[in-house]
């Protein structure tokens, strides 16, 4: 699903919002999440999950062309971990329309 999807499905959903304000509606949920993480804060939305920001610490890599050691500074990246409700739901709907997913690698 995409942004605009989204956007689409919440406009369907609620006839009293138009296509512009289900638009701004979704824009200002994702920038108040986005503004959240940046300043290092923890967002929880019980029932679905909750995200957070993740610290990778600098280390030696190495580059594939060439073979030589690079240094990669630290990052910082968000995370986003599915709540206790939000993984049953996925995982009974999932059985229900008989979708397999395969394990990663």
């Amino acid at each position: 699903m995409t942004r605009s999807d989204l956007v689409e499905e919440l406009a369907a959903r609620f006839a009293q919002l138009t296509h512009r304000d289900a638009e701004y509606a979704v824009k200002t949920i994702l920038d108040a999440i986005s503004d959240a993480l940046v300043r290092g804060h923890r967002i929880e939305i019980r029932g679905f999950g909750s995200f957070s920001v993740n610290r990778r610490p600098p280390r030696i890599g190495r580059n594939p062309r060439s073979g030589e050691s690079v240094q990669i500074p630290e990052k910082r990246v968000p995370h986003f971990k599915p709540g206790k409700a939000l993984r049953e739901a996925v995982d009974a709907r999932s059985a229900e329309l008989g979708i397999k997913t395969t394990p990663k690698a």
